[in-house]
């Protein structure tokens, strides 16, 4: 079949490369524009521009997806379908017509939870086990659209919203080979989505990476976790803003204000919350690089009753 894919961050790479290997023919790649990143603001590629790139694909960048000259380029390429991953805009009805076969998305959740752009944060930060990866057909409502495949995925303790992602961007290249096999053959079933069960994952709010100690530690360790790689949860220690990258908790409980240092030793670290310790594993103060506790607590001797605020 040819198709035209659309895609932009490394989570939809993975389905990219699963396409090309699988012999259909990518006749575009629609991606966004490059960006300024980095402390220089240097202009960047988008990750899906680099892999296209390298395989020596057709590459649009377009400022609006959904303008007239945008959706004329892809009519021209004349696609049995549209593949999304990640693209990061909403595709308009103009745009899902444009392909005899339909539109398909690769989602990083077991829909209809979990609909929206943050999927795979929300289900670490509500301490989820079990997650996964749906292929649907598109239509123009938020991920509403009827299920093809599905497929679970476990979710470890110490997965991190990076570790997940990299999971899930794997397994959802896996199903997305499948699902083009039973397009390709007529055979794709439609499973209609029950919009009762539906939840929401907007993209997290910034103030919520400034750990509140109040809460418990269970909730504090798997925000540290939702938030990993991408803003970092903090608090702030001796006036500096600290990283929390890793944490493990306990269920101990200290007769002190949330926020306090209950225990320190050469080895860890115990911070009073709402509901039992939490002892960070890797922090990062502002302006250093990431450290394992017991490197970080030999660089700032914390003391017993100081506060992370």
């Amino acid at each position: 079949m040819k198709i035209v894919f659309l895609g932009t961050p490394e989570f939809a790479v993975p389905s990219l490369h699963a396409i090309v290997n699988s012999g259909h023919e990518v006749v575009l790649v629609v991606t966004q524009p490059d960006k300024p990143a980095g402390r220089g603001l240097k202009l960047t590629s988008p990750p899906v521009k680099i892999a296209a790139q390298n395989l020596n694909l057709t590459v649009f960048q377009p400022e609006k997806l959904n303008d007239p000259e945008s959706l004329k380029v892809i009519a021209e390429a004349r696609p049995d379908v549209l593949v999304v991953v990640a693209y990061g805009r909403i595709l308009k009805e103009q745009c899902l017509a444009i392909p005899p076969k339909g539109c398909i998305n690769v989602h990083p959740s077991l829909l209809p939870k979990y609909r929206g752009p943050a999927p795979i944060q929300h289900a670490i930060l509500n301490g989820d086990e079990v997650t996964g990866v749906t292929t649907m057909f598109m239509d123009v409502g938020m991920d509403t659209g009827d299920i093809i495949l599905q497929r679970e995925v476990p979710i470890s303790p110490d997965d991190t919203a990076g570790t997940l992602s990299k999971k899930l961007s794997i397994v959802g290249a896996e199903v997305l080979v499948e699902t083009l096999k039973l397009l390709e053959r007529g055979d794709a079933p439609r499973i209609p989505q029950d919009h009762s069960q539906a939840t929401y994952a907007p993209i997290l709010p910034p103030e919520i990476a400034h750990l509140d100690f109040s809460q418990p530690a269970k909730r504090l360790r798997n925000l540290i976790r939702a938030l990993n790689p991408e803003p970092g949860a903090f608090a702030f220690f001796r006036g500096k803003r600290v990283k929390f990258w890793m944490a493990q908790v306990s269920d101990e409980q200290a007769s002190l204000p949330p926020g306090t240092v209950a225990a320190v030793d050469r080895k860890n670290l115990c911070i009073a919350t709402g509901d039992g310790l939490l002892l960070p594993t890797e922090l990062q103060t502002e302006g250093k690089k990431v450290l394992p506790v017991e490197e970080w607590l030999k660089g700032t001797q914390p003391q017993v009753g100081e506060k992370f605020s």
